[in-house]
């Protein structure tokens, strides 16, 4: 029985042996084989399930697994940050992230780029100072050249007014890094003929944006049009001119491509948008992942694609969402063989 008894103990004491080594092997073999953290803004908003839907569908086609974790609205950043915080514990081999603010991922993602593993920034970017600051090392930014964005909405402005006019800005946060960026690119791009009579923020909400958008048109009835920093407060501004009896007249165009805006643009609630592709966006910060999991050198930076989005080709539009009706220039495809 005591032969029994060892050989018993040897077969366990083998089987252990071999777990521990499939345990050190599956470790390894998950990073190898992509196993990505995905941390973005909240879901409250379309234009980030779009970015989700994008990940996972990317996740898929390039055989990785992706865990996505978001912030619970698009103002949570200590929510978000403590999201991040849990992930970076665990063994993710690359990190995709779309922080709130320019710094508020900052500090969770420190110990990540220590670890050595890729952080790849996705629409909103990173502080550049704070980053550097707290040694961080980002591996590439892929997102929308938010004042080409704006010059792009002021050139289509330009055409809706080609007799000059009046217009309002409404921003999101105030001091948000893209929401200047557009607003200034907008600025900037505008005819000499067209003048800003106002700027305001509604925070990326549409109700605030509706409420706002009701004051700017009380206080100015000839007032020509709004340029709005995304698609969710465009639609609360296209309520306002609507109920103040004005759809047509005034002009609204703004920023992101969200599906519920391609829409309106059709029955001419909002005149156009400069559409972004979250979509994209999302599958290219995959790709990123799965280039730098394999060794690859990645590009600094990535423009996503953008494309204008009128009345004459929002059913073309439509009919492309998510992706975009037109092409665009791709890097990682060709680092990852695609």
């Amino acid at each position: 029985m005591s032969a029994m008894l060892r050989k018993v103990s040897i077969v366990l004491a083998i089987l252990a042996l071999v777990t521990m080594i499939a345990a050190c092997g599956g470790t390894s073999g998950s990073s190898s084989n992509g196993n990505v953290a995905a941390i973005i803004k909240g879901l409250d908003n379309p234009f980030f399930q779009a970015m989700q839907q994008g990940i996972q569908d990317e996740s898929r086609a390039l055989s990785t697994t992706v865990t996505v974790q978001a912030a619970t609205s698009i103002t949570d950043t200590t929510g978000q940050a403590d999201k991040l915080q849990a992930l970076a514990g665990q063994n993710y081999a690359c990190y995709v992230v779309n922080p709130i603010s320019g710094t508020n991922l900052v500090q969770p993602l420190v110990p990540i780029s220590q670890a050595g593993k890729p952080i790849i920034n996705i629409d909103n970017p990173i502080s550049p100072q704070a980053a550097q600051s707290a040694g961080l090392k980002i591996s590439t930014y892929i997102g929308t050249d938010n004042i080409s964005a704006g010059k792009m909405a002021a050139a289509e402005m330009a055409k809706l007014l080609p007799n000059g006019g009046t217009v309002a800005l409404i921003g999101g946060i105030a001091g948000d890094v893209t929401s200047q960026a557009r607003l200034t690119g907008f600025q900037q791009g505008l005819p000499s003929n067209i003048h800003v009579i106002q700027t305001v923020a509604a925070n990326w909400d549409r109700q605030t944006a509706l409420t706002d958008a009701g004051n700017i048109l009380r206080a100015n009835p000839d007032l020509s049009g709004f340029f709005v920093a995304n698609d969710d407060m465009a639609l609360g501004v296209g309520r306002a001119i609507s109920d103040a009896g004005k759809q047509g007249q005034v002009k609204v165009v703004s920023v992101d491509g969200i599906q519920d805006a391609l829409k309106a643009i059709q029955t001419g609630t909002l005149s156009a948008t400069v559409s972004q592709y979250p979509y994209t966006i999302g599958a290219m910060g995959m790709e990123a992942c799965k280039a730098a999991m394999e060794g690859k050198t990645l590009p600094t930076s990535v423009t996503a694609p953008v494309l204008v989005v009128t009345q004459a080709n929002a059913t073309q539009a439509l009919a492309s969402f998510p992706k975009p009706f037109a092409s665009y220039n791709d890097p990682f495809t060709s680092l990852i063989g695609k």
